[in-house]
Order: C-alpha cells, then structure tokens, then sequence
C-alpha cells in the first residue's frame, strides 16, 4: 500500500480509503468485519463513515455503520492503528430522525460527536467532517445555484469552528473537515479559521471520470491552501464498474434495489461509461481499475474512497493502487471527457 500525509498532520493515510455506508444494509455485521479485516491486512490504516450511515437513511438503520465498526474495534483491539473518519449529519428530509431541528450548533455537535464515539467504542475520531452544507446549495447532483429567500440560515462559520475547537481540545476529535462543499463555503470556513488554530484540512466530495467538477475551483484551493481532495463515489455508484451496461441489473446491487439513485445512471453517463469501457478494453485492464487509478493520481487526491459489497469488489478495488496509467491512455481520457463532461455531477 502507498501513503500520503493527512493535510497539515504529520498522519500517513493510505492512498485507498475503505469506505463503510453499506454496513448495516446491503452488508452484515460479519461481513463488514471480513471487508475491515481483508483492507487492514492489506495496508488501509483510513476508514471512513458517518453517524447517517448505513445508506439509504433511515431510522430504523440508523447509526448500524459506526456500531459495526465499533465491535470490531473492539475484537480486534487495533484502534490505535487505524485513522478513523466519521460525519455529522445536516439538516434535510432524510435526517430528521437523528436530531430534531438538524443544524450545526454547539448543541447538535456535542450530542453527534457523543453518540458517534459511544457506537465506535472510541475516545476518539481522527477526522470529523461537515457531511454536507447546512445552507441550501447545489450538492448532490444540482446543477445550478438557486438564490431562496425562505432559507432560514444565517452565516455561522466562525460558530461552527468554535464549536469544533471545543471537542478537538477535549480530545474527542483530533482533526475537522467539510464534504459536498463547494468552492464558496470552502473558502469561507478557510477565512474563518484564519484567527483560530482550528482549520479544515480536507474536503470529502464527489469525483470520477463521470465527474470532475473539483477540478474547477476546489482544485486550487486546494493547491494553495495546502487541503486536499478525500475522493468519494471514484466508481460512480458502481457504474464505472460496467455492470450496468446493456441494460443489466445485476441482483443485489446498489442501482438494482435502489432505483432512486439514478444521480450517476444518465443517458449520458451511460454513453461516458461505454466509451471508457471500450477504452479499458483497449489498454487491456478492468474500467473498474482504470476509473480508480485515475483518480488515485490526481495530485489534489489524499485518499481515494472505495466500498464494495463482496470482497471480490473490495479485492479488485484496493488492488488499483498498483496500477500506473500510461500518458496515451490518459489522454484518451482527456478526449472522451472533452466529449461528454461531467455528465454525472
């Protein structure tokens, strides 16, 4: 396994992330401990979850991920050698089952960060992020930026990193970050920071050869602000895998028993996928492990975030590490993406 430093730590994290939203649904609690136990064997010292998690949300399922972890934590005893990440939830329709009033206030923070620590079985998380914008922005595949004058949220980032401070000085988190934030609040929590000791040090959003939308923006600020990129959905929902061209619906899978989440299952993104398959086919590898080497090697990139159902995903997926892509290949990719540009935002 290859490692990169945890922006603005002195924390090695490898390069593939082992992401956990399955656990508690699509996953049982064995099989969840077979996928931690297969990625900490192979060198995955990162995993990453959420107190919403497992997906879709739920009340009935909620908090399952983070207590899977946790009795594993617990048998194996190893702690100490993995660099946890976990999530607070925002305000939305499908979280109003966790707290009432969802928001990011000192009162949501303490009772977020006690029950996740509670489910882990740990004093501590390693990096606790924002899941996504408590403001109403364009995050989960919206286009477009709609300015509404009944949006009830009022500018608060120098609250919220208070908030945060206070838990870190505790000891309770160690480290904070943002996800499916966009270029605006990422450099508004930045500035904010500037007074604090407290800053962001990653943004955990959405990227894959069907959505490279970091790039515009978020990229540089990464550069220059020294955070980096924790890459999810790199597969695009398992699309990026293949198995849904020709109209297939595999049993059991992510797009089969959840039809709803069409945000990566486009016309054109089907038209993306079938000319980076044709591609793969070409060079002589899996799309899946060209779609994941890709983004491992973006510079932006500190950790790719990878999940799976079974452990031959999971082998395949953790394996694209090796796996070095040629100049042409890469610019064959620059091609179709010219073409069909992120057709899967």
């Amino acid at each position: 396994m290859q490692y990169n430093l945890l922006p603005n730590t002195d924390i090695k994290i490898s390069k593939i992330c082992l992401g956990t939203m399955t656990y508690g649904n699509q996953n049982t609690e064995r099989e969840g401990h077979e996928q931690m136990d297969y990625a900490f064997e192979n060198g995955i010292n990162f995993f990453d979850t959420a107190e919403l998690y497992p997906v879709p949300a739920s009340a009935k399922t909620q908090g399952e991920t983070e207590r899977i972890i946790g009795t594993w934590f617990k048998k194996k005893g190893n702690r100490d050698k993995v660099i946890l990440a976990s999530k607070i939830a925002g305000p939305g329709d499908y979280t109003k089952h966790i707290r009432k009033n969802m928001g990011f206030t000192k009162k949501h923070f303490d009772k977020a960060i006690e029950s996740s620590l509670k489910r882990l079985q740990t004093e501590y998380i390693d990096l606790y992020q924002l899941h996504w914008p408590e403001r109403r922005t364009n995050t989960f595949g919206i286009r477009g930026f709609i300015y509404s004058d009944s949006d009830p949220w009022k500018e608060n980032f120098e609250e919220v990193l208070d908030a945060l401070n206070y838990h870190i000085k505790l000891g309770n988190i160690r480290h904070i970050g943002l996800s499916n934030e966009n270029p605006w609040g990422i450099m508004r929590f930045l500035n904010s920071s500037e007074s604090l000791k407290t800053k962001m040090i990653t943004v955990q959003n959405p990227y894959s050869l069907l959505n490279r939308q970091f790039e515009v923006g978020s990229s540089e600020i990464c550069h220059r602000e020294k955070i980096k990129l924790l890459a999810y959905s790199p597969l695009g929902f398992g699309v990026l895998t293949g198995k849904y061209l020709n109209n297939k619906k595999p049993k059991n899978s992510r797009l089969t028993l959840f039809p709803n989440f069409n945000r990566y299952s486009s016309p054109q993104s089907i038209a993306a996928t079938e000319r980076y398959a044709s591609l793969a086919l070409d060079y002589g590898i899996s799309i899946t492990q060209m779609a994941l080497s890709f983004v491992n090697d973006r510079s932006f990139v500190c950790s790719n975030i990878i999940g799976a159902t079974n452990m031959d995903q999971l082998k395949e997926n953790i394996s694209s590490f090796k796996i070095v892509l040629s100049k042409s290949i890469l610019n064959e990719i620059e091609r179709i993406h010219n073409e069909i540009p992120d057709p899967a935002p």
